[in-house]
């Protein structure tokens, strides 16, 4: 082949010993965001372009972690097995329940789903903070009301909430470890839409066990599919889902028009927009590096 398209984790990774064997590869295509199944070392090396649907799924995905941190934060999950299982017992949900109204919720990266996730938590009144390389420009961080954090370390025992919005590279793979966890607030609620390779996997199964992630959500793995015996199914106080947040009906329609309009490109000999490319004649993407 000479064009592959993938989606994330599935159906396969691109490893750098399938790029070695495909010789007329030129061109890897993320049908939506974030090309990190694929070895990008290894694919730019070989001269390969890496291109991904940039800001296709951000909305969907935004949408989908403020629906966890509530999911959280009201305890609802318990309640609805409770409704199920033909039970009834309010003191039983309301104990571990919380506004968030008032609440400090910080966002580990504010790109564009960081953005969008600050923008839609103002309504609630809640202290917004967050922790990037880059800030976010002053006419938009005062519109918000967030807060820019520049230790990470210093954010964390302040959260109530803290959110996963940054890239897995290798400076934020197992960023999230006993450590670091540690330094979170007793009874944080983690939500993490990012990359499940970011956390420790043991480390946060602990942590929801004894009680110092008081609840953990989101629908990213590591590996995925994930397996069947893998902690996170049965840890304590989680709201985990399979990695479903990005693909809305809506995020696939701009996924599809997205690798159209590429490949159309492609066979033209136009380049991409400049925000699409991962690796490109050799160099890959800041957010990779």
């Amino acid at each position: 082949m000479h064009v592959l398209i993938t989606t994330p984790f599935h159906p396969a990774y691109v490893t750098a010993e399938r790029i070695k064997r495909a010789k007329n590869l030129e061109l890897l295509l993320t049908a939506g965001i974030g090309s990190d199944h694929i070895d990008l070392p290894a694919a730019a090396a070989a001269g390969l372009t890496v291109a991904e649907v940039t800001g296709s799924n951000t909305v969907s995905v935004a949408e989908d972690e403020l629906l966890r941190i509530l999911i959280l934060l009201r305890n609802f999950l318990p309640g609805y097995q409770q409704v199920v299982q033909g039970e009834w017992n309010v003191a039983g949900i309301a104990h571990r329940a919380y506004d968030l109204e008032g609440k400090t919720v910080g966002t580990v990266g504010a790109g564009r789903i960081g953005r969008l996730l600050l923008q839609r938590l103002k309504p609630f009144n809640c202290n917004l903070l967050y922790h990037d390389r880059l800030k976010i420009a002053p006419e938009l961080e005062k519109e918000i009301g967030a807060k820019f954090e520049e230790d990470l370390d210093a954010m964390l025992p302040k959260c109530d909430v803290i959110v996963i919005n940054t890239p897995l590279t290798e400076k934020t793979r197992g960023m999230f470890n006993k450590e670091r966890i540690a330094k979170m607030k007793k009874g944080v609620i983690v939500v993490n839409n990012a990359r499940g390779a970011i956390m420790d996997t043991q480390a946060v199964a602990d942590a929801c066990s004894s009680g110092h992630i008081a609840g953990y959500g989101g629908d990213v793995w590591f590996p995925q599919p994930a397996p069947k015996d893998h902690p996170w199914r049965y840890m304590p106080n989680h709201a985990m889902t399979p990695h479903i947040s990005g693909t809305t009906i809506d995020a696939q329609l701009r996924y599809a028009e997205g690798v159209k309009d590429m490949l159309d490109r492609y066979f033209k000999g136009e380049d991409f927009p400049v925000q699409n490319y991962i690796v490109k004649e050799g160099q890959l993407a800041s957010q990779y590096q």
